[in-house]
């Protein structure tokens, strides 16, 4: 039965919620916190959410996907968030930011050769964008490619890239020098026909076991026809993934919180002081009130900025309204959960420090908190 603060969603969308939750418990739930622990890629797991469908998501059918709308992705992404957040962002970097910038800007010959081995996990994709000297500020890259005959040479450093460890097509965005300025350009990296090296690893607080590395692009030559989209269309390229990508993420920050509260919820049941249940008192009552509150508008901000892309409407504003609150909800409903199972909160006991951690990097990623408000001030005011 569902809880009166549930949805209940149409039977298609209500058949892949409950793949994903049956796929979270049984193959992610038992590997998760060694993820977190080694902060090791899982490549088992990555050829078990391959076989799923999990990567093809986002991938239309004629190209070995399944062509589900965004709302149908965020219900999933939701429910595999509630057992591990990097197993999540793991699908989110393989089936909507690289795949699917793919199917959207691609070439025939580009969907051919890259979407079937994307959704069937042949090919491990990587998202280039941030640099050591770029993160939120996308326009400041220094990665340059140069045309020289039928090639563009690439050379510069992306970092902070999620499967960057493992992956052998990047998505890589780079400047292009032009007759008056500098255009961005993206371009599928092959790493096959066209060798990148992986530089450090980087360890992560959060989001552990996603193959967090610096790429390292020295003399890379990539062919003209892997330029995605045209020459100078990069920053488009690059904007319209992550407005949509956002709202992967807002759902992940949505599953991670619904999960805490689980935990804090049912301990507070169980859990006694001075006498009685810790539920009983108002302190613990009105902690798990506000929670769920959040939780809840956090949920229903993410669904609907979803519901407006799959209608083609303008989603933009509620993209950003969602990623920004729904991360900053998981963020204070882990804290909370803590809290409340006061000196077992931050142990190994429980995932809730793991869940802690992974939400403070959903105020980072896919552009910070900061960042977000910037894109609603401007939708709010058009100066």
């Amino acid at each position: 039965m569902l809880a009166s603060w549930e949805i209940k969603f149409r039977p298609e969308a209500e058949s892949i919620r409950r793949m994903a939750k049956e796929f979270a418990e049984k193959e992610i739930a038992p590997i998760a916190d060694r993820m977190d622990r080694e902060n090791k890629y899982p490549t088992d797991l990555f050829e078990k959410m391959a076989r799923q469908g999990l990567f093809g998501m986002c991938t239309p059918p004629e190209y070995g996907g399944t062509g589900l709308d965004l709302l149908s992705t965020a219900i999933a992404a939701e429910e595999i968030a509630k057992v591990s957040m990097s197993a999540s962002g793991i699908i989110g970097i393989q089936a909507a930011v690289t795949a699917a910038p793919i199917a959207k800007f691609g070439s025939e010959e580009q969907k051919e050769a890259y979407l079937r081995d994307m959704a069937t996990g042949k090919r491990i994709g990587a998202f280039c964008l941030t640099e050591p000297v770029a993160g939120s500020d996308a326009a400041s890259i220094e990665t340059k490619a140069v045309a020289e005959g039928d090639e563009y040479v690439l050379n510069g450093t992306k970092t902070f890239i999620t499967q960057g460890e493992v992956a052998d097509l990047a998505l890589v965005f780079a400047k292009t020098p032009g007759k008056e300025s500098e255009e961005v350009t993206a371009f599928l990296v092959d790493k096959g026909k066209s060798p990148f090296r992986v530089g450090s690893k980087i360890e992560v607080m959060g989001l552990r076991g996603t193959g967090t590395a610096e790429l390292l692009f020295e003399n890379c030559r990539v062919p003209k026809e892997n330029v995605l989209g045209k020459e100078g269309d990069g920053f488009l390229v690059a904007m319209m993934t992550l407005n949509e990508s956002r709202i992967g993420v807002a759902a992940g920050g949505v599953g991670l919180a619904q999960a805490a509260f689980d935990i804090a919820a049912n301990y507070a049941k169980q859990r006694k002081a001075f006498g009685r249940l810790i539920g009983k008192f108002e302190a613990i009552q009105w902690m798990l009130a506000d929670m769920l509150t959040q939780i809840h508008s956090a949920r229903l901000l993410t669904y609907h900025a979803a519901y407006l892309r799959d209608q083609q409407r303008d989603f933009v504003k509620e993209a950003s309204m969602a990623k920004v609150f729904a991360s900053e909800v998981a963020v204070e409903a882990t804290r909370r959960a803590i809290q409340i199972l006061g000196g077992y909160g931050p142990t190994k006991d429980y995932p809730l420090e793991r869940y802690y951690r992974d939400a403070k990097v959903l105020e980072i990623v896919e552009g910070t908190s900061e960042i977000q408000r910037l894109i609603l001030a401007r939708e709010i005011l058009q100066l």
